[in-house]
């Protein structure tokens, strides 16, 4: 696997950030930046000159990860030459969060195959239900395939995101990456570190994605009681305060993070689903365990991979602890670094939502406020 990275400025326009002459031979470009920039389609249009052979994928983010440098309202370009894995790409336009599970069934069901070890999700992360995708994706797969990935962002805004395939990118676009072959190993994890506060509550009233109740009160209003004149922020300020979710007491608990309000309906409503008769709990950040789940993901993800060290390191984070660490966000893609090793090549964005298994062997799921970390080895 050879890897060479751009990255996009405003005021210096392309510059090389590793070279490694992959114009001809890349496969594959992964392409992160903030939406106002990519709103231009020449920023399209440059990517493709300078890779005319690859299938480009495109998403807006809450802040783009190169190496241990976290930037914004700038372009990351990750292209990627395979020397034995293949990469096949497919992309479905959704017009709402209704037609989520469906298009997510399309989208795995065009990449299944024998041979196929690996799926990366990049999806809307506005539009799209991330827990319809995740059901979907998880129900057309074999448990074997590792499937992760992220739903785009549009910094602290909420109003739309843009995720392209081959093309300028829009709103709706869901896109799914898979890879083929033997010679491609996976490695995965997914860690928080937020402290659950204030006591449990039970969903009351809720449809699909949306909360309306908890124990037969207002959410909104109960969830602004606890934010106080933070209340005033939101949605941004719910980044801060996302809730911890239990579906039943056998279940993982998962943690959802807010996308908007309705003021008018009093509702919530989130990145994944809040079912109805769930448990949830608000939570908050502790900085120090936030930063060393950042470690910790990273030494999961690269467990099986002996003294080999990752030809690549995919961060996708949410875009909560980039606005709860402030100062100190810079600290967790250090961590990374200090795991996965000099030589491997970092780079990803933060989301609105992360997918990812809980662990080896599982399913994968939507999560808010963690970092997920898949790390890409070709061993040939």
């Amino acid at each position: 696997m050879k890897i060479e990275q751009k990255q996009w400025q405003e005021e210096s326009g392309w510059v090389d950030i590793s070279k490694n002459d992959l114009s001809e031979s890349a496969q594959l470009v992964l392409a992160f930046g903030c939406k106002k920039a990519l709103c231009y389609k020449e920023r399209y249009n440059e990517i493709r000159d300078f890779y005319p052979n690859a299938n480009i994928v495109i998403c807006s983010t809450a802040g783009e990860i190169l190496d241990s440098t976290i930037t914004e309202e700038t372009i990351n370009t990750t292209a990627i030459s395979f020397a034995s894995t293949k990469v096949k790409v497919n992309q479905v336009t959704i017009g709402s969060s209704e037609e989520t599970y469906k298009a997510g069934t399309h989208l795995i069901s065009e990449l299944e195959s024998d041979d196929l070890v690996y799926v990366l999700i990049i999806s809307d992360g506005h539009i799209a239900n991330g827990s319809e995708l995740t059901r979907a994706l998880s129900s057309k797969i074999h448990p074997s395939v590792v499937i992760t990935g992220g739903l785009a962002g549009d910094g602290p805004n909420f109003q739309s995101t843009l995720v392209g395939l081959n093309d300028p990118p829009r709103e709706g676009n869901l896109v799914a990456i898979g890879f083929y072959g033997d010679k491609l190993k996976v490695g995965h994890a997914a860690k928080g570190g937020w402290d659950p506060f204030g006591p449990e509550r039970l969903v009351t009233k809720s449809e699909g994605n949306i909360l309306y109740e908890l124990d037969n009160r207002s959410a909104l209003d109960l969830y602004k009681t606890y934010l106080g004149d933070l209340a005033a922020d939101l949605p941004g300020s719910a980044l801060l305060f996302p809730l911890g979710l239990k579906i039943d007491e056998e279940s993982s608990a998962l943690v959802r993070t807010i996308l908007g309000v309705d003021e008018e309906k009093g509702s919530m409503i989130f990145a994944g689903d809040i079912p109805e008769g769930s448990i949830v709990r608000m939570m908050r950040s502790n900085f120090d365990r936030v930063i060393d789940g950042a470690a910790q993901a990273a030494t999961t993800s690269i467990a099986d991979f002996g003294s080999f060290e990752p030809d690549l390191a995919l961060i996708i984070s949410c875009a909560g602890r980039k606005f709860a660490l402030q100062d100190r966000i810079e600290e967790e893609v250090e961590k990374v670094r200090d795991v996965v090793g000099d030589n491997t090549i970092i780079s990803g964005f933060y989301s609105y939502g992360e997918i990812s298994p809980v662990v080896k062997s599982t399913k994968c799921e939507l999560h808010n406020q963690t970092m997920t970390i898949t790390t890409l080895k070709e061993v040939v």
